[in-house]
């Protein structure tokens, strides 16, 4: 019943983000359209717009997910089933404008925590739908590495007028291949005899950070909880 309730507000603010943005003027529309008791709006999102905003973030990554196993991989290269999964992810969202309106919100210093975690948390949710068990720093790194795709690939894609977007699935794929690239460098490292003694110490270092077993939802960005 509540996520009843906050899916009629999310979808009544949305007639409005395009115009006043995910703002106070925003959420005030939101409860008269959706005919809820401001005192329950509240309490559903706290800080109003803000919290839509975030809500309207993570609506994305579910439709993402429930894309993504709607669809076939059988065949495809790992690499073509990152870029696969970061399209879906952007296509799943039809409002730009509600987008573009968040990344204006999310780029102002008091939210851009927030726009982090949920950035962080897309990637996690993606590496988590392609099947990532990785446990050691590789955790970490996979997932700071593609928000940077993420990030980057929206903020294109916004100015992007080319037919079906075309260029930037483009850009994503430059973006992947550059990834690829290091990853390749990085195999490469770990194979030269040489190179494997000087890095050796630093390696087991990083080898011996864990993604974390169990913590507070809120203690990781995004509001997720590591892998067990």
């Amino acid at each position: 019943m509540t996520d009843d309730i906050a899916g009629r507000l999310l979808d009544a603010a949305l007639n409005h983000v395009a115009f006043d943005g995910w703002s106070e003027t925003t959420f005030r529309a939101a409860v008269t359209d959706a005919d809820i008791d401001p005192v329950v709006a509240r309490g559903l999102y706290p800080r109003g717009a803000v919290d839509m905003a975030v809500a309207f973030h993570k609506r994305g990554d579910d439709a993402m997910i429930t894309r993504l196993q709607e669809l076939d991989d059988d065949g495809l290269r790992y690499r073509d089933k990152v870029t696969r999964a970061v399209r879906t992810r952007i296509e799943v969202v039809k409002d730009r404008e509600a987008v573009r309106r968040g990344t204006t919100l999310f780029a102002l210093p008091i939210y851009a925590p927030d726009g982090a975690k949920l950035i962080w948390c897309t990637s996690d949710r993606i590496w988590g739908a392609l099947g990532d068990t990785a446990r050691d720093f590789n955790w970490y790194t996979k997932r700071a590495t593609l928000s940077g795709v993420y990030s980057s690939t929206v903020l294109y894609w916004l100015g992007d007028d080319s037919p079906d977007h075309h260029a930037t699935w483009e850009f994503l794929d430059r973006r992947i291949e550059d990834v690829m690239r290091i990853e390749q460098t990085k195999a490469r490292m770990r194979d030269n005899r040489l190179l494997k003694r000087v890095f050796a110490g630093p390696e087991r270092v990083l080898s011996s950070i864990r993604a974390p077993r169990s913590v507070r939802e809120n203690d990781l960005p995004g509001g997720w909880t590591a892998p067990r």
